[in-house]
């Protein structure tokens, strides 16, 4: 599915992503390749409305694996977190990516477990940007357990989701199964 990945380009393109529900929220993905001694990487990184960085993943271009996520805790932070499994991009129809990352929690000493389970829904044709665009729809199942390695509690939070790569755009939709949580691609910048 590399091709309904994002462009690899040197040149920043920001990706303007609306609420479908509450037009005034937006989101911000900011797109860009690099190369160095590892190789060529595509990093995403994704802005709040008001222009904070959120968090940016760091994408191995051959592979689509993950090599690097960044979260921005707390205190405004950036920090580094644990990847235990790298993939969030299928490789085919058949094949489920697992993506697991570990980072700090929204108390002092919380941490956060993010799971997401990938697999191909259906390739299709939709709307995007005023124009019939082909499509990877994936389904994604995501488990967020929030814990404390000292008194041992934790709470989960699970859900599912769709998430829609357009061929030669990259990501332009995803939204939660009720429908609570939806971005569309408005424009690319």
């Amino acid at each position: 599915y590399f091709a309904y990945f994002y462009p690899v380009d040197s040149i920043p393109k920001v990706y303007q992503y609306r609420d479908v529900y509450n037009g005034l929220i937006e989101q911000f993905h900011r797109v860009y390749a690099i190369e160095d001694s590892e190789g060529q990487h595509v990093i995403v990184e994704r802005y709040s409305g008001d222009g904070r960085i959120i968090e940016a993943l760091n994408y191995n271009v051959d592979s689509l694996d993950i090599m690097d996520h960044m979260v921005v805790n707390r205190n405004g932070e950036k920090t580094k977190a644990d990847v235990f499994k790298t993939k969030l991009i299928p490789m085919d129809k058949d094949d489920e990516a697992y993506f697991a990352s570990r980072f700090q929690g929204l108390l002092d000493s919380t941490l956060i477990l993010q799971e997401i389970r990938r697999t191909v829904l259906k390739e299709s044709k939709i709307n995007v940007m005023n124009k019939t665009t082909e499509v990877v729809v994936f389904a994604d199942k995501i488990r967020m357990t929030n814990f404390n390695p000292f008194t041992r509690k934790e709470s989960v939070l699970e859900g599912d989701a769709k998430t829609i790569f357009a061929k030669g755009i990259g990501l332009v939709e995803w939204y939660t199964n009720d429908k609570k949580v939806h971005y569309r691609l408005e424009k690319i910048l």
